[in-house]
């Protein structure tokens, strides 16, 4: 369901605002959070490198992957369908060889070539190089990953899910494509400051079973939190970028390519507190709604791609989870 815009109108000495001067004062509002968060960050780089990296360094074995694991994974993931351009060219787009404007507060950047490619995607990729991308966020020259890739979540996958992920991947055609560089401001398009940006925001992930929930419950925890990734967009964002914990899977009003993302907590006026679990396993199924309604934008690829491809019993898993979060109230809309 497509949302539509209304904007509120502001007036000075009872004159009424135009547009213009509504968007120059919420470019102004937008720019004042970014520079302080840009400096906060040029002052944390500027400290000397004692500190380490906000992860351990992961070896893995030489081990074969299994390749129908690896294909759960990825449809787990949603399909990986950042790395498809399907906006810009359409579903001819060549599958997961990058080149897809994600629209972010601190500008737009484009997803990688994820194929098999030797050159410009992961072909010479080592399973520590995946490995070590997955969770630390760093590529194999150690260079520091934009955040827009959600390995702040993909830390938490286990190790074997990361070996037959990395099989899967590997087994698909390679296409040659360049990456290209974010359309972003200083310092925002500047590596370096990511550095920065993972003292204050990452902490890798260890989702431990839980012994006193069933083992369905665990399974949909271990989706939602980190294969699926849906907080990265389904949790609103503080100044710096980071994910509020306050409002985990409370919806966000910046949500992936500037689209919203609605609450799914089980909050029953804000939420999805009055979907049934048989309501979400279809709704992740087919993205229809229990209305009727269908879903638009990247969760309908998402769907289609990825979580319409998983077993009934992950869904079922994930349905069971998301249920038991704690709700929170919040109503998504633009003002």
């Amino acid at each position: 369901m497509k949302t539509s815009r209304i904007h509120s109108v502001r007036s000075t000495a009872g004159a009424p605002v135009g547009p213009r001067e509504r968007a120059r004062e919420a470019r102004i509002a937008k720019c004042i959070p970014r520079l302080a968060t840009a400096l906060v960050l040029l002052l944390l780089i500027a400290v000397p490198a004692q500190a380490e990296d906000p992860s351990p360094v992961v070896h893995t074995s030489a081990t074969a992957g299994d390749l129908e694991a690896g294909a759960r994974i990825f449809a787990a993931t949603g399909g990986c369908t950042c790395h498809t351009n399907y906006p810009g060219e359409g579903e001819g787009a060549p599958p997961l060889a990058g080149g897809r404007g994600l629209e972010t507060p601190f500008g737009v950047y484009y997803s990688t070539n994820i194929t098999p490619d030797r050159e410009t995607g992961l072909g010479e990729w080592s399973q520590a190089d995946f490995v070590r991308a997955m969770r630390e966020g760093l590529s194999p020259e150690g260079d520091h990953y934009f955040p827009v890739f959600p390995y702040t979540a993909f830390s938490g996958l286990r190790d074997r899910d990361l070996i037959d992920l990395k099989a899967y991947l590997d087994s698909l055609p390679a296409v040659r494509r360049q990456n290209r560089p974010p359309d972003a401001p200083f310092p925002f398009s500047w590596r370096a400051t990511i550095f920065g940006w993972k003292i204050m925001n990452f902490t890798p992930k260890q989702i431990d079973e839980q012994p006193s929930q069933s083992a369905e419950w665990n399974r949909g925890r271990y989706l939602v939190e980190a294969a699926a990734h849906c907080g990265e967009c389904h949790t609103p964002r503080t100044l710096t970028g980071g994910l509020d914990g306050s409002k985990r899977l409370a919806g966000s009003r910046e949500g992936p390519e500037g689209e919203l993302a609605p609450n799914i907590t089980p909050h029953e006026k804000t939420g999805i507190g009055s979907w049934s679990r048989p309501d979400l396993v279809w709704y992740l199924q087919t993205g229809l709604k229990p209305e009727g309604d269908d879903t638009q934008g990247l969760m309908s690829e998402v769907i289609e791609h990825g979580y319409s491809n998983l077993p009934k019993e992950d869904l079922a898993a994930i349905a069971i989870y998301l249920r038991s979060v704690e709700p929170i109230e919040n109503h998504i809309t633009i003002d």
